[in-house]
């Protein structure tokens, strides 16, 4: 694509932008003078006397300062929200169908305006929660950048790419990728046309690669398969304004500066934006019996203080083979102590082939039960086992938390998209129970 990208997952990587050679200090990080005048300031993702090991900064060398801005005002805040008891608790299977994407020639709508929580948990005040939003937009950010005080942005394109501006430079992200935007790192979005994706948002911790215990040293998601980008900066004054839109505890506020936060010449650290292709993802799966843990497509996760257990994780269902012998080898019918919001980018999801669609989504609440539909069930009950390609063409994901989360009233109600007929897919599954059953003979 002609991008410029770097690999590696959470790496200490220096950028500079080539039209300015020795632009990074050398030996320190704040010299009493920078290189061609810049300035020196530090983007600090976790607190000073962190571990080395899950220590985050970056050092930006910048034309202007970000405290060069007026004062912050509160603003609308349209479908965002961090107000997790707008309507009351509702445990049932929920399903949408694709959330509607506003139409360029009715209303320009761009990435800020066009975020819609739909449920989440937690509190950004306390640095613990979560929150699933779509965003639905048809035109791009002018003069205007986002920045969340409150957590990362784990972002997923369902339609259209989207063009990202951060301070380290830009990244081009395509549906079946996604990209991470961590807590602070201001960007803008640009769009080619009318464009939809799911966020999920983490508050206090980041995402790393899950541990692979006994799968070893490879596989899942590969830390060589992800890429940050490189030093890019423009120098512009904007006379007329320029706004940053920043989310702080659940709300939004701006501000105005008279020129372009990406003023950043170089750059260095492991505190940076990155985007991954789900492509990579080096699938693993039961190549004996039964139907293995979904743990197994995780991507990337947040981790909780409590061992083993995520804030969230993100999972994928891509294309892979299944051989498993005398084995039912959809999803199975299954109460779960985490919710999992379910996406879909592209293709049918393997157990429910109707209804869930890309562009859509599920939520299976905390012990609400769920699993394949009628016609999945029924077919995949006497089908002959042989090896066959499962979820060609496909990429569901799921967002998956410890946290109850609450449905927020524009997922509830204000959207229109709640499919209210969801449990009438499993209403035609009728007994096979048979007390006479008798093992066959070998």
């Amino acid at each position: 694509k002609g991008e410029m990208l770097r690999c590696g997952f959470g790496n200490e990587f220096a950028s500079e932008d080539s039209r300015c050679p020795g632009s990074l200090p050398e030996g320190q990080n704040n010299p009493q003078v920078c290189p061609y005048g810049l300035y020196a300031e530090q983007l600090s993702g976790s607190a000073f006397t962190c571990p080395r090991s899950t220590n985050k900064r970056s050092w930006l060398y910048r034309i202007l300062p970000s405290v060069r801005h007026k004062p912050f005002t509160p603003m609308s805040c349209g479908d965002l929200t961090e107000s997790w008891n707008e309507v009351e608790p509702d445990p049932n299977q929920l399903l949408w169908k694709p959330f509607n994407i506003p139409k360029s020639s009715e209303k320009k709508v761009d990435f800020i305006s066009g975020l819609h929580t739909v449920c989440g948990a937690g509190d950004s005040k306390s640095r613990n929660g979560i929150a699933i939003h779509m965003f639905t937009c048809n035109t791009s950010m002018i003069d205007k950048c986002f920045q969340n005080a409150d957590g990362d942005f784990l972002i997923v394109p369902q339609q259209g790419e989207i063009l990202i501006t951060t301070e380290f430079g830009k990244m081009m992200v395509e549906p079946n990728e996604i990209c991470v935007i961590q807590q602070g790192m201001r960007f803008s979005v640009d769009v080619f046309r009318e464009t939809r994706g799911y966020i999920l948002e983490v508050f206090g911790v980041h995402f790393e690669l899950p541990d692979l215990g006994p799968i070893g040293a490879n596989g899942l998601a590969n830390p060589r398969d992800f890429q940050t980008p490189v030093a890019w900066y423009e120098d512009r004054t904007v006379a007329t304004g320029y706004t940053i839109v920043n989310k702080y505890q659940g709300k939004l506020f701006s501000c105005q500066q008279d020129f372009s936060p990406f003023n950043v010449v170089a750059w260095h650290g492991n505190y940076t934006p990155y985007k991954y292709n789900l492509e990579n993802f080096m699938v693993l799966n039961c190549v004996a019996f039964d139907h293995a843990d979904p743990s197994i497509f995780t991507v990337l996760t947040a981790k909780s203080t409590r061992p083993g257990v995520a804030i969230a994780d993100f999972v994928i269902f891509p294309p892979r083979w299944g051989v498993a012998n005398h084995t039912f080898r959809p999803p199975y019918y299954h109460r779960n102590c985490m919710s999992e919001f379910m996406g879909l980018i592209k293709g049918h999801y393997e157990a429910k082939e109707e209804g869930f669609q890309p562009g859509g989504a599920s939520l299976h609440s905390i012990m609400t039960p769920h699993g394949p539909d009628v016609d999945c069930f029924e077919k995949n009950s006497t089908a002959v086992l042989k090896p066959e390609r499962v979820a060609e063409g496909t990429m569901a994901f799921m967002f998956e938390s410890s946290f109850s989360m609450a449905v927020t009233k524009w997922g509830l109600d204000t959207c229109h998209r709640l499919d209210k007929s969801y449990y009438k897919c499993w209403e035609a599954l009728k007994s096979h129970f048979n007390p006479n059953w008798k093992p066959s003979s070998k």
